[in-house]
């Protein structure tokens, strides 16, 4: 095509001899052309970047230097050493495993390039999206993840993933590739590879494991935190179902026959979760709190915590926390005898204390040793907190009350009528509260309205999972709350009515490096100044009874400077005939200039290993169904003692 000149045009574009929308239109040539051109210049980039990036020495995970937790002060509380790695030839691995794991995670492993293209294009999709760039990786792809690159979630790294899986497979055979995947995969309980695995759940060697226990272990694969069926009820439901998946994806995919199948219907239950022995008495229940808070605050993972070499920076007070294990130890030495009474069997102490001005956690009591007693009673959301959840019905309706005035009738002489409030339409309530009376609180519940109880717990700190149904009964302790939780929901009447989120970390570095998620947001106005001050006055009574001293004696006391006076206390009645006993209090040392002292919440309940319901408390510590409500006191007194 020539212009008007008579020069041949090289693209005829807008076309020449058309005319309207025609003109407009390319041509099949221009079109097939400019594809022709693109995908020349796709292919020339992807050859650039494909001689550009090599594959880099590995990651040793060898070399990976300690993490390191340091209490409040500074000083070290325990250093969790190197990487669990094992290394196994693959000839040591069953065939069956190796299937599972083809199966769980890449079953077109030995016929691909070692890349996936959807799999990519999903995960840049994702993160321009601002989401999750996860699914869809092969096993070749996931291990150049974990052997050559930062576990980081950037388009970057997931175009240098691509590049370098592809060469790792034209340059290495599969079964090497996969001997390499199943030594460096991460599979949960620190451990790294399937030989520590093996032994990790079920105490064998990796050439000992049958299709069954492999089928457990590929599915840890997927993310242990979910899958490990050692880690709660729900965990093991999913590894259960994924269990059986995996074994049905092999009959499907041709790696096991029918006949072989059908040999696996019983689940193969793993040995319960172990910590090392530096991680016993409760450095362990500790470091489980300080990595849950740390989980939740940056976005790391157990995963990434296990690779090491970092510095982490607790609110845990190492004087506090000896001083809370002692008493809890004292207590139940004197008063839990299992031997001699049945009804002290599986009898669990927790406790915590959380400071009120800006919601540290300065010490708590996980259960008798880490190593041994799995389960951090501080942190568990499975005991009915009972006449400890009163003052919240209490402060609900005090806040209403003080937000709500009512308005007198104009009198005889035409005066201007004033806003003015009740003299104490809940009198009966306070009352109520120190007498541990429960009929006004359900009532109160019915005037108020449950949701408006929900919301103030929540505001107040409880976790909106752990509350409990809104039924007439919630206002008497339905619900189920941890105690660090509970802990730091009764600052909130010590701090004036502001609360702020509990935290077990102050900072936290990596390779001398500071890592985000540690700003401490103000502390919130959850209910007036007003309000917190009346609810604190009527636990000071509450406290003074159930300590056993006259609150007369108590005052004459505590003026003297001989005793620290309750601020707040609150406690599970007997009358309760729940299967949990509560003691919530806090203390002001007279003289003290430094404010109120942290808040201190102790439970005392029943738990069977493996049942999911808590025990009767009728009889523990001794004879008479009151006798168990009687010992979280004894610890909280113990305690304060200790630290007074």
């Amino acid at each position: 095509m020539k212009d008007t000149k008579g020069r041949r045009r090289f693209i005829d574009y807008p076309r020449q001899g058309r005319e309207g929308p025609r003109r407009w239109l390319p041509s099949w040539r221009l079109l097939l052309g400019t594809s022709g051109c693109a995908v020349a210049a796709l292919a020339g980039l992807f050859a650039v970047v494909y001689a550009t990036i090599d594959i880099p020495g590995e990651n040793s995970l060898a070399r990976k230097q300690a993490t390191v937790y340091y209490w409040a002060d500074g000083s070290q509380m325990v250093s969790v050493g190197a990487v669990n790695r094992q290394s196994v030839a693959l000839g040591k691995v069953p065939d069956s495993v190796e299937h599972s794991v083809i199966a769980a995670e890449n079953a077109t492993f030995y016929t691909d390039s070692g890349v996936s293209l959807k799999g990519i294009a999903r995960a840049v999709m994702n993160m321009a999206s601002g989401e999750e760039a996860q699914g869809g990786s092969t096993i070749t792809q996931q291990f150049v993840k974990n052997t050559y690159l930062s576990q980081d979630r950037t388009v970057t790294r997931k175009v240098k993933e691509f590049i370098i899986a592809l060469k790792i497979n034209n340059q290495r055979p599969k079964q090497e590739i996969l001997r390499d995947y199943l030594n460096t995969s991460w599979f949960g309980r620190g451990s790294y590879g399937i030989q520590a695995a093996a032994h990790a759940y079920y105490g064998i060697d990796a050439k000992d494991l049958d299709a069954g226990q492999g089928a457990v272990l590929a599915a840890l694969l997927k993310g242990s935190e979910q899958y490990d069926p050692g880690l709660g009820a729900a965990n093991h439901r999913r590894s259960v179902a994924r269990w059986k998946w995996i074994l049905d994806r092999q009959v499907d995919t041709g790696w096991m026959s029918r006949q072989e199948r059908a040999k696996y219907r019983k689940y193969p239950e793993p040995l319960p979760p172990a910590k090392p022995t530096s991680q016993a008495g409760q450095t362990g229940y500790l470091v489980d709190v300080a990595n849950k808070f740390i989980k939740s605050n940056t976005g790391l993972t157990d995963k990434d915590l296990a690779r090491g070499g970092y510095r982490i920076h607790t609110t845990f007070d190492k004087a506090r926390t000896r001083q809370l294990e002692k008493a809890v130890t004292g207590v139940r030495k004197k008063t839990i005898d299992p031997k001699k009474r049945a009804a002290d069997r599986f009898a669990q102490f927790g406790a915590a204390s959380v400071r009120p001005e800006d919601g540290a956690v300065v010490a708590l009591y996980g259960g008798t040793d880490a190593t041994q007693h799995f389960s951090n009673n501080a942190d568990t959301a499975a005991v009915p907190a009972g006449s400890a959840f009163k003052p919240f019905v209490l402060a609900a309706a005090l806040q209403q009350q003080a937000d709500q005035p009512v308005r007198q009738p104009v009198d005889a002489w035409g005066q201007q009528p004033q806003a003015v409030r009740p003299p104490n339409a809940w009198e009966d309530l306070t009352g109520a509260l120190v007498k541990g009376q429960s009929p006004p609180f359900v009532q109160a519940g019915r005037h108020l309205g449950l949701q408006r109880i929900r919301d103030l717990a929540v505001k107040a700190g409880l976790h909106k999972e752990s509350l409990a149904q809104l039924e007439p009964t919630f206002p008497l302790g339905t619900s189920v709350p941890s105690a660090i939780r509970m802990a730091s929901a009764y600052t909130t009447f010590t701090g004036g009515g502001l609360h702020a989120d509990p935290y077990a970390v102050s900072r936290m570095t990596l390779d001398g490096k500071p890592v985000d998620g540690f700003a401490r947001p103000a502390p919130e106005r959850v209910v007036s100044t007003e309000v917190a001050q009346q609810v604190t006055a009527a636990l000071e009574g509450v406290g003074w009874r159930i300590l056993g001293m006259p609150e007369a004696d108590a005052r004459k006391d505590a003026g003297r400077g001989l005793v620290n006076r309750p601020v707040a206390a609150g406690a599970t009645e007997p009358g309760d005939r729940l299967k949990s006993a509560w003691f919530v209090a806090g203390q002001a040392p007279p003289a003290s200039g430094d404010g109120n002292e942290p808040i201190t919440a102790v439970t005392l309940f029943r738990n069977k290993p493996g049942t999911p319901d808590l025990l009767p408390m009728e009889g523990v510590g001794g004879s008479g169904p009151e006798r168990g409500t009687t010992l979280p006191p004894k610890v909280w007194s113990a305690y304060r003692k200790a630290v007074s």
